[in-house]
């Protein structure tokens, strides 16, 4: 009864539709399916309404996922027994109805396993609902002999190209095959990714090379499996190998060029993540290196994305280099009769501030006698650049405002001395000269 592809073909199948004791098992089959439906919207709405987080226990999920199938299987023998009581005669399509109704619940309580053995978001409901979907519709279509009918169409359409006779089965076989064996490898390279990240005492950049070749090399490898599975010809790759070197050194030669500076620049280490870059007037920090180009995001928020080759054939500063920390200098003037010694003291004092570096201490200069005053310079080293400097200019800027008022420091205004003359000196005429 759970195997009937020998008993019924697809065209014994559509015969008995075609009776009235056929019309009558498809409707049997059908109120069968609605019963099962109606059943587990009423169990959806006991259990899950209201109660969402049970979707996350195994044992209510998958006794929720067969209760149609149960059901209508239930309802299914129930209809043999009756019309076998009825007709004393033995009915075609109802034994292949239970088949699918059997055959559903397995498929459905199979996905449900699959789903709470995956990590959480792995796969998810719709995921589910879709891979048990095809599942069952393959076998109902090799239950009824439709899978022998579309085969023998997908045959029939046929063309050739060039010497080669192709025809859609083997477009859809090769289609089929190629993305299986892709994705297996996008998904092993996925999982040694995650594992090479995961590697902490490694340095980023090194980490990120082997990923990335790892993912290149896996990739290359499932062609170069896919293609003789489908059955083309490894050495149309020569043909192909040939013109992509072509295309690269004339039409692809800028990414190329990006590409190989990409690995270029994660080998070497001259550009990590998190490193703080000054490119042509524009000063971010290395947020994500990629095959083509270097993220900079800076302080605004906006990210430049500046191509590998540039970082290469250009000067690049790395501010962060050899160490994060930045040395920046706040200015500030003095009025002419401020002790000097007192004020440059009260600027490293200021500079006291979790985000300033200890060693080498804050140091404090004179750097000009200028118009209005004299010119003092704090510099200090920033332990963390990445945080910004306004705000931190801010406080030790309070902080020294502060302790000048406290001590009677002043800051002078912008002095200007104007010298006005009022004796102006009148030429008058000679004797010789006419008035």
């Amino acid at each position: 009864m759970l195997f009937v592809r020998e008993e019924m073909s697809f065209d014994s199948v559509m015969l008995v539709i075609q009776t009235g004791s056929g019309l009558i098992q498809l409707l049997l089959g059908v109120l069968c399916l609605l019963a099962g439906t109606f059943a587990a919207r009423q169990s959806f709405r006991r259990w899950f309404l209201h109660h969402p987080e049970r979707y996350e226990h195994f044992l209510p999920y998958a006794a929720f996922r067969l209760v149609l199938p149960t059901v209508s299987l239930g309802c299914m023998l129930l209809s043999i027994l009756i019309w076998n009581w009825l007709t004393h005669s033995r009915p075609h399509l109802l034994p292949l109805f239970t088949a699918m109704l059997f055959w559903l619940g397995v498929i459905r309580l199979f996905t449900a396993v699959m789903r709470q053995a995956l990590p959480q978001g792995k796969f998810e409901r719709n995921s589910e609902h879709f891979i048990a979907t095809v599942l069952w519709l393959g076998f109902v279509s090799w239950a009824i002999g439709f899978d022998d009918v579309m085969l023998d169409w997908l045959q029939s359409v046929s063309f050739s190209v060039g010497k080669t006779h192709l025809d859609l089965l083997t477009i859809l076989n090769a289609m089929l095959w190629v993305s299986i064996i892709v994705v297996v490898a996008l998904w092993v390279s996925r999982v040694i990714e995650a594992r090479v990240m995961a590697l902490k005492h490694m340095d980023l950049s090194l980490r990120i090379v082997f990923a990335k070749m790892a993912r290149t090399l896996l990739i290359v490898v499932a062609v170069l499996i896919a293609l003789p599975v489908v059955g083309i010809d490894l050495t149309v790759l020569s043909v192909f190998g040939g013109a992509l070197g072509v295309g690269l050194g004339f039409g692809l030669q800028k990414i190329a060029s990006n590409y190989v500076s990409g690995f270029i620049i994660l080998l070497d280490r001259s550009i990590r993540i998190g490193d703080r870059l000054m490119v042509d007037n524009r000063v971010g920090y290395v947020t994500r290196i990629t095959s083509r180009y270097v993220v900079l995001k800076s302080a605004d928020g906006s990210e430049a994305l500046v191509p590998n080759d540039a970082l290469i054939s250009n000067t690049v500063i790395n501010q962060s280099y050899s160490d994060k920390a930045m040395w920046i200098s706040l200015p500030i003037q003095v009025d002419y009769g401020t002790d000097l010694d007192q004020a440059l003291a009260v600027l490293r004092e200021s500079a006291a501030h979790p985000r300033v570096q200890t060693a080498p201490a804050p140091a404090a200069f004179v750097t000009a006698f200028a118009d209005s005053g004299i010119n003092l310079e704090l510099g200090i080293w920033v332990k963390d650049p990445e945080n910004g400097f306004m705000g931190l200019r801010s406080e030790i800027y309070l902080a020294i405002w502060r302790r000048f008022k406290e001590l009677g420091i002043e800051i002078p205004y912008p002095q200007r001395d104007v010298r006005i003359v009022s004796d102006v000196a009148v030429a008058l005429p000679g004797k010789g000269e006419q008035a």
